[in-house]
């Protein structure tokens, strides 16, 4: 019963997501397409979210679930570091039609195909934690 709080909030995200088309590939398309605003405007509020969110994070000294401090790293600085694995993400993005949020949104709303996505997701990440300390920096 203690963690029925962040299923309700997962609930609540997957119909946001649904609601507002995010799940769409044809949404997604748009975007890869310059077609539409749509995908920007929720990209775009989502980033203004998570700018203010991470603002009280800092500002109020939010504790995670555990009662320890969350702690904000800076991240490390290297241009080629993050071209390269935006690019993977963005291939991974175009031709599964879906980001990662919306990948198990597509698997609540029926599209069980996304499966395939979230097993070869599941296996992506396995594999780069363990090749992470081998990878350049």
């Amino acid at each position: 019963m203690k963690f029925i709080k962040f299923l309700f909030v997962g609930i609540v995200f997957g119909i946001l997501m649904t609601k507002s088309e995010a799940i769409s590939w044809y949404r997604i398309q748009e975007m890869f397409r310059f077609q539409s605003f749509h995908m920007y405007g929720i990209i775009g509020t989502a980033v203004v979210l998570g700018i203010v969110g991470v603002y009280f994070i800092k500002k109020i000294g939010l504790k995670d679930i555990s009662g320890n401090p969350i702690i904000l790293h800076p991240k490390e600085k290297g241009f080629w570091r993050y071209i390269f694995g935006g690019t993977i993400f963005g291939f991974g993005w175009a031709l599964s039609g879906a980001c990662p949020g919306p990948m198990f949104v597509n698997i609540g709303v029926g599209f069980l195909s996304f499966i395939v996505v979230v097993l070869f997701s599941t296996v992506g990440t396995y594999l780069y934690g363990l090749l992470e300390n081998k990878l350049p920096n």
